[in-house]
């Protein structure tokens, strides 16, 4: 510490600017195409505000209503994921990768009556059977919860029976009717077509993949990071356009914004480690021609995304033909529970093809239909519902990605990869080429491609 140098600012006079938690999720208006859109922020709590709607136009963004606390969404979502006896705040992610499992009529009418819908567009909780609000709280529901529904809470660890995918399936449809119910009061008091969706609640990605059908508006934005690991970035964004007036000159068109390792400090770092390599003059149609040899590859380059989704920079690849994939990648690599689903990155030239009501989803933020004709084909990415949380990749975006699925075009005739994060169960996704080294070395992984540099196992 002694040999650490402390520099202090100069300036006597530093202007410091709070920006309230929801208008940090809300400025994602500003990175969005569009010049006007309602906007929508949903999740937990933000401060005392569990919903707010805005009004989003050039460099301004206007509140119009607002939701308080402990009536929230985001907190009804959690206290179901802890019921389900999954970790709340962190893995609600498993709640809805569940849902698609069971049969919501089996708890759907007991558990929507814990919310009533109210004319003003907004909702009320029965909070005699949730607990979310008092922080000192051994569980987040009453004994109440459990005597309307009939199911005894699941301890983590506990076998997932039938009733607890039923119990998710219903959750998920009551969030769901909220959440549809929310958007509708937004485009009634806006009038405006366009929507940014925000805040925690946005990572539901099954109910994204609804909103055009289920209200009024007829365009969607979600940035990548409509959570917590958002918020510097709106804050940033509303601090420039909002106080500041600068003019809007950003559109958020892809995430990869985190470190990145030229093929050089790629090369010297294999060399310094002893590991042996190949170096490659087509890393792209080489990973191709080996997802089509039913080959698990981990793909490493450019810069890391930044959010919780992997979109082909830091990204673990298979082939979605094998019908065996998604148990195989779960079971050997990610090590995870079955049920949960993998990513279908495809060409965007090619949405219409394999979607019904198919729009551009660059950052895997929606779930949408696979055609059903296409179920058979790409069993490993078509979720047991017969939708995909897809990626859609354009050359633009990212052209090393898009050759490599285009190479495994030619070759299959499928213009889709299976697609999940460079990460193991309970770890961040790879950042350096040390964690992707490690990762690989841990797991099933056949081969790792780092930049130009194909690893294999010996």
């Amino acid at each position: 510490r002694s040999q650490q140098t402390i520099h202090f600012l100069d300036s006597s006079k530093i202007d410091i600017h709070y920006i309230p938690h929801h208008i940090s999720h809300a400025s994602s208006f500003f990175c969005s195409p569009f010049e006007e859109a309602a906007v929508l922020v949903t999740d937990a709590f933000g401060e005392k505000h569990s919903v707010t709607l805005y009004e989003g136009r050039g460099n301004r963004l206007e509140t119009i209503w607002s939701q308080e606390f402990p009536h929230s969404l985001g907190s009804f979502y959690s206290v179901l994921t802890a019921y389900l006896g999954f970790v709340p705040s962190s893995e609600e992610w498993k709640l809805m990768g569940a849902s698609s499992y069971g049969d919501s009529e089996k708890y759907y009418e007991q558990l929507r009556t814990t919310i009533q819908l109210n004319d003003d567009g907004g909702f009320e909780l029965d909070l005699t059977h949730f607990n979310h609000y008092q922080f000192y709280r051994p569980l987040m529901f009453t004994p109440k919860l459990s005597q309307l529904l009939g199911i005894m809470p699941r301890k983590e660890g506990e076998p997932l029976t039938q009733n607890h995918y039923d119990l998710a399936a219903a959750a998920q449809r009551v969030f769901e009717d909220t959440y549809f119910h929310l958007l509708s009061h937004l485009h009634k008091k806006t009038g405006m077509n366009k929507v940014i969706i925000s805040g925690g609640s946005a990572l539901n990605c099954v109910a994204n993949g609804r909103v055009l059908e289920q209200t009024p508006f007829e365009d969607i934005f979600v940035s990548p990071v409509p959570d917590d690991s958002g918020g510097a970035l709106g804050a940033a964004y509303y601090l420039y356009n909002h106080i500041l007036g600068a003019e809007r000159d950003f559109i958020l068109t892809s995430n990869y914004l985190g470190p990145g390792f030229t093929n050089q400090e790629i090369l010297d770092f294999l060399n310094n480690s002893g590991v042996p390599f190949t170096l490659l003059d087509d890393p792209g149609k080489t990973a191709a021609e080996m997802i089509a040899d039913g080959k698990i590859l981990g793909w490493f380059q450019g810069r890391l995304e930044y959010g919780d989704r992997a979109l082909g920079n830091r990204s673990i690849l298979a082939d979605p033909r094998d019908p065996d994939m998604k148990t195989k990648v779960n079971a050997t690599i990610k090590y995870r529970e079955d049920f949960r689903p993998f990513a279908p990155s495809i060409l965007l030239e090619k949405i219409d093809e394999y979607f019904e009501n198919a729009v551009p989803t660059p950052f895997m933020e929606k779930a949408l239909r696979f055609r059903p004709e296409k179920h058979k084909i790409i069993p490993a990415v078509t979720h047991v519902d017969g939708t995909g949380r897809l990626q859609t990749v354009s050359k633009e975006q990212n052209d090393l990605y898009w050759n490599l699925i285009n190479e495994f075009r030619k070759i299959t005739g499928i213009p889709i990869v299976l697609n999940t994060s460079f990460n193991l169960k309970g770890e961040p996704i790879v950042c350096t080429p040390k964690d992707a080294l490690r990762t690989f070395f841990t797991s099933g992984l056949d081969a790792l491609f780092l930049g130009n540099c194909l690893v294999k196992k010996q």
